[in-house]
Formats: structure tokens, sequence, C-alpha cells
């Protein structure tokens, strides 16, 4: 008896471990339900800091025949150039905010450089983690807090230095994201790339994975490798005609704001750093020059510097090309190399980003993957930054995406499928006022032929603990900025107040309303804000 009693226990006891087994199963597959078509491809995503389009060669700007990036453009050559990528906030850590959680900056929680990280949230790598990827985060992570969902992780400490980079590796206590590591000999894009191949040789070979690679290249100051000294000393770098005709661009006419490459602006320039002993690799005589010709000098002197630091870049690319094609990986690795936004190089005299204008807003974007895409395509629909996790999901074959991610995967518009209700128009916002780089506040609407940005001139609730300057506390006068980019690309007439536009004016600031309450960010939390927009807004 006795032992019936026994074995009816244990039988019992099977039964309760197997039904919590089903359940502990069933919810597991609720969080990461994964496709079982075919095998699933390896995710390699490089990102590069402030590396413009127009430093790119396969985008066809005036750089593209002195200064091409031949490495760059095989992965468009063998693959994809999408044409239209944008982010959501030109600025470094919230882009990658955004790039982790398909979130807009308003949800993940990461406005400004000062804000940190939420790590408990949910981000992409985590999801591709459980779903059975190795994940991997070498380089530069400038999100402040630890990375999360990373089977491992080798990072810069805040900024990263261009020779002899320090590198935070996983396993080791995390500290202050500015402090610590481990020096590692060499200029910091070979190193990154070195540690990137590392982590490849070593990786479980039966499991996919998701790699990314961050550069802090060519983010300034701008540092060349040494080998790349002499690039470009005999060469003239192309001028933008904007560099010295600004016609009615910009806040006040383009005379007030921003950081320049004159002395348009004297409280940031770039000529008074290349002329005061402030510039990292040599400085200017001015002595004998006209202003015009120290203005051209100086912007040849940042040109030249930026596109040595993009020339490493473009080297290390083809280092991981190489690598991929000599071991067998090439076929089934979706390969990407983007940049966290843009940079201005001299339009509108003009350094650094942030504004919504074209160069800073537009992120390049190519990508290979030989068993979807075909060599030499290019697409044009409007993409985001807020796009790229649900993308890097679809291609995993991750069917269960989280429903707070704002993204779309265009995994489909890369194979010429694009939907007939794919989007027409963006939202952008940028948060830091005046900070660092004297830009306003604002936000406003890109659409396939117009931009409208409302510069609405108040710091809201940016810390900009990092700005050392007394202007981010201060409110600017608030304005409204429009053009017509079929009619004007180069972004150099604002028609706002141009009565022909009236009628495009009224539509598009009711389409922006529409995009601020889909995207979560409508102006109610901030009644300073809605005082301006009564004022300005009709």
């Amino acid at each position: 008896m006795k032992n019936i009693n026994s074995v009816k226990v244990l039988k019992l006891l099977s039964l309760c471990a197997l039904i919590i087994c089903l359940f502990g199963c069933k919810n597991e597959l609720k969080k990461v339900e994964i496709s079982s078509d075919n095998k699933r491809p390896n995710i390699l995503y490089i990102m590069s800091d402030d590396h413009a389009s127009n430093a790119i060669s396969a985008y066809g700007s005036r750089l593209k025949d002195i200064a091409p990036t031949p490495n760059i453009d095989r992965i468009a050559k063998e693959g994809i150039l999408m044409e239209n990528v944008f982010c959501t906030n030109a600025i470094c850590t919230p882009s990658r905010a955004v790039i982790m959680t398909g979130k807009y900056s308003q949800n993940n929680g990461v406005k400004t450089l000062d804000d940190d990280f939420d790590k408990e949230q949910e981000n992409v790598a985590k999801i591709l983690q459980k779903s059975g990827y190795q994940t991997a985060m070498i380089g530069k992570w400038h999100l402040h807090t630890e990375p999360t969902g990373f089977d491992y992780y080798n990072v810069l400490p805040g900024q990263g230095k261009y020779n002899n980079p320090l590198l935070k590796e996983i396993g080791k206590p995390w500290k202050h994201h500015k402090k610590g590591g481990v020096k590692h000999k060499g200029y910091v894009t070979d190193v990154i790339t070195d540690q990137t191949i590392k982590w490849l040789d070593g990786r479980d070979k039966e499991k996919p994975f998701f790699v990314m690679s961050h550069h802090k290249a060519p983010h300034g100051l701008w540092e060349y490798a040494e080998r790349h000294a002499e690039l470009f000393k005999d060469d003239h770098i192309p001028e933008p005609e904007s560099l010295w005709d600004d016609k009615n661009h910009g806040p006040l006419k383009g005379a007030k704001y921003g950081s320049s490459i004159s002395d348009r602006y004297a409280t940031r320039n770039m000529l008074d750093q290349v002329t005061k002993g402030k510039w990292p690799t040599g400085n200017l005589d001015p002595a004998g020059m006209t202003h015009k010709e120290l203005v051209s000098a100086t912007y040849q002197k940042y040109l030249k510097d930026y596109l040595r630091t993009a020339a490493a870049i473009d080297e290390n690319v083809g280092r991981i090309l190489d690598y991929l094609d000599e071991n067998g990986l090439t076929e089934n690795t979706i390969i990407i190399y983007t940049s966290d936004q843009g940079q201005f190089l001299g339009e509108h005299d003009y350094f650094d980003k942030r504004w919504m204008y074209e160069e800073s807003l537009r992120m390049p974007f190519v990508m290979r993957y030989p068993k979807e895409i075909k060599p030499n395509q290019r697409n044009s629909d409007m993409t985001l930054n807020v796009d790229f996790a649900p993308t890097f999901l679809d291609y995993a074959g991750v069917k269960t995406v989280p429903k707070d991610m704002q993204g779309k995967s265009f995994r489909e518009n890369l194979k010429g499928n694009t939907s007939k209700n794919w989007r027409t128009s963006m939202y952008y916002r940028y948060w830091m006022h005046m900070a660092h780089h004297y830009n306003p506040a604002h936000y406003g609407i890109r659409t396939e032929n117009y931009k409208l940005i409302f510069f609405y001139g108040l710091p809201l609730d940016a810390t900009n603990k990092s700005s050392k300057d007394k202007f981010h506390k201060i409110p600017t006068e608030p304005y409204w900025e429009l053009y017509d980019l079929k009619k004007d690309p180069n972004e150099m007439n604002n028609v706002y107040d141009n009565p022909e536009y009236l009628e495009i004016v009224k539509k598009l600031k009711e389409d922006l309303l529409k995009l601020k309450e889909e995207t979560g960010d409508t102006d109610e939390k901030y009644p300073e804000l809605i005082e301006v927009r009564e004022n300005y807004w009709n």
C-alpha cells in the first residue's frame, strides 16, 4: 500500500512538473516567438559617429572623386543604398537609444546627451539574445549605463580616445560611464575592428550572431591615423556653394545660431580654433591672409582632417568584408554600414549636426544580404532610425515584436515590395536648447516635398548638465522655417512668409500635430510651450 501511494505521489509530482514546464515554455514563447523558416542570418551592424552621406562616394556628392570610400561603396554595389534614411533626433546618445529600442526619444527616456539609458527596458539585443543569437557590442556605446542584452561587450568609456584608447570589457565592475578601461595600443578605428574580428573568431559557430561594431570616428576633434597625415595634402577640397551664400536660409538669415566655419557667429566657430592654437592636428597662421582666404583655409583644414579619419573607417570596413569572405560568412550575413546621424561639412557655413536640415538629418545606410537583396539596388522610401530594431527582428525570424516599438520593419521595402501605407512624412525633435553649439530647441515635419520647422526656443526638461554655457537656460525668440525641397533641395530659401505657401503651411501644421500625437510627444505637459504655440502658431 505504501509503495502504491509512493508511486501515485511520484506520478502526481511528474504531472505537476510537466504542467509547470509546459506553462513555462508557453510563457517563454510568448516573450520571443521564432520563425522556423530558413537558417537565420548573422547580423553585423557597423556604425560610425557623425559620418555624413556627403562623405561616402556612393552617394555621389562633391567629394566622391577626391575622397572615395571603395569598401563602403562595395556594400552598396553588392546590395542596396538607401537614399532617405533619417534620424529622429540628430545627436549621438539619443539616436543610439532610438536604434536600440525602436522608440522615439520621448518614450525611451533619452532626449539629450545627459540622459542615462534605462537598461531595464527592452532592447533589440535582449530580444535577439533570448531568441538564440550570440550578441556583442564593441566600440562606442555612449549610453551611460552598462550595456545589457549582450553576451559580450568591450566599449569605450564616454567618447573614448583616438589614440591608444581605453576599452571597458564585460566582467569588470561598471562604474562611471566615462571612466575605467584597459589601454589598447593603436589607432581607435583599427582597435575596434581588431576586437570585432577577435570576437568573431572566438564565437560559438553553431549559433547566429548579432554584432554591433561602433566607431568613434569621424567625431570631432578629428585626429587622424599617422598613416594618413599626408592624405589630401596637395588637394583642394571642393567647397559647397552655401559656405559663402546663405541667402534666406536659417535663423535670422543664418547670422545668430549654430557653429560656423567662419567667424559669422563669434561664440562658436572653427576659424578661432585653427588660428588660436586650439586645433588637435596643427594650426593655421593667419598672417598675410584676407578674411575670405582664411575662411577657405579653415574649411580645407576641417575637411582634410575629417576625411582622413573617415579614410581609416573605410579601410577597416574592407577588413571586415575580407574576413567574412575568407570565413565563408558572406552569403548568410547581413552587413550594414551607417552613422548615428549626419554632419555638416561646411554647408551653410556649419559644422556639427543637431539642426533638422538635410545634412544632419540624413543618415547614410548601405546594406548587403545576398540571399534577399540583389546587387546595385537603391531605395528612396522614407525610413527612420526607429525602424532599425524591428527590421533586425524581422530578419532574425522574431515574430513577437514589443508593442511599444514604434518603428516598422523595412525588410519588404528592400525587396521592392513597399506597402501602400508606408510613411510619407516624419517627425523630428531636438531637445538640447542652446547647449554646446547654440542651436535652439525645435521640432518639425519632413515630407517628400516640404520641411516645416518650429523653433520654439525653450529648454523645458532638457537638463544639459554637460554644458558649461549659460545660454541653454535662456529662451530664444520662436520662429518658423519652411523649405520647398523639390525646388530648393539645398534649403537655401526659407519660404515660410511667402503667401504662395499659405495653404501648404496650414496643412503641414495640421499634419505636424498628428505626428506629435502618433509619436507620443504632445505639448500639453509643457504649459510654457502651449503659451508659445498660442502666440506663434498662426
